[in-house]
């Protein structure tokens, strides 16, 4: 995260740590699968982590290339004293601390000792299965929803997005919950609940949501829409709406 935050200062942008966060996982699985004993489940998970890690971090790249520093960001950059200290303290230093909390589980998973498959393994994988779709195929839908000239300034209802305002918010808690059920047994995996717990706080209460949505806050469309459409979990949509 230091690396990162010499980076952001060097590009006058901290969106970069949003790339970071991908990258760091990969980091955190492969470091500790390393100063593991090495077994086919810790080889599973950091292949998740990998393949979700990669997409995450080259999805933020594309979507941030050649655009300026996210709305989230600059307002910050505008309103904060002491801009690179509290930068480096707030931004990069704090998203470690929370990416080492979510990692819990795959580290726990790459340190401890080879445990036979079990049906948690099925399950737990099939989770992560289903959280990856809903956030990838969200993101996707989401970039060619902004493609279309024709859609700016328009709040996307179609796809996975009629059922969930954060379906890809949604599929990134998803994984992180497979990836516990992927440790449970091991012996004394349930301590690592905090990582998906804290993951989960994150986005649907912190940094996820609620910031994103502060910024339709009036957006008539986006009220309608919001009475209609689930703030996370995907559910059926409302008939009907009051606004």
């Amino acid at each position: 995260m230091l690396s990162w935050f010499l980076i952001a200062v060097f590009k006058k942008r901290n969106d970069v740590a949003d790339i970071a966060w991908g990258f760091g996982f990969i980091f955190i699985a492969w470091l500790s699968f390393l100063l593991g004993p090495g077994h086919g489940r810790a080889l599973l998970v950091n292949t998740l982590i990998t393949i979700w890690g990669l997409r995450l971090s080259c999805h933020i790249f594309s979507r941030n290339k050649g655009k300026p520093e996210d709305f989230r960001y600059k307002e910050w950059r505008k309103t904060w004293n002491l801009f690179y200290l509290r930068s480096f303290l707030q931004v990069f230093m704090l998203q470690g601390i929370f990416l080492y909390l979510t990692a819990f589980p795959l580290i726990f998973i790459n340190l401890s000792k080879p445990v036979s498959l079990s049906i948690w393994d099925s399950i737990g994988f099939l989770i992560w299965m289903t959280g990856f779709f809903f956030e990838s195929v969200g993101d996707y839908q989401l970039q060619q929803f902004k493609k279309n000239p024709e859609n700016k300034g328009k709040i996307i209802t179609s796809g996975l997005w009629r059922f969930s305002r954060h379906p890809n918010y949604f599929g990134d808690t998803l994984q992180w919950w497979g990836i516990f059920i992927l440790a449970l047994p091991i012996q004394g995996a349930w301590i690592t609940i905090i990582g998906p717990i804290t993951i989960t706080y994150l986005l649907r209460f912190v940094s996820g949501v609620p910031m994103l949505e502060r910024k339709y806050k009036g957006n008539i469309d986006f009220e309608t829409y919001k009475q209609k459409t689930s703030a996370f979990f995907p559910l059926p949509p409302k008939k009907s709406s009051r606004i």
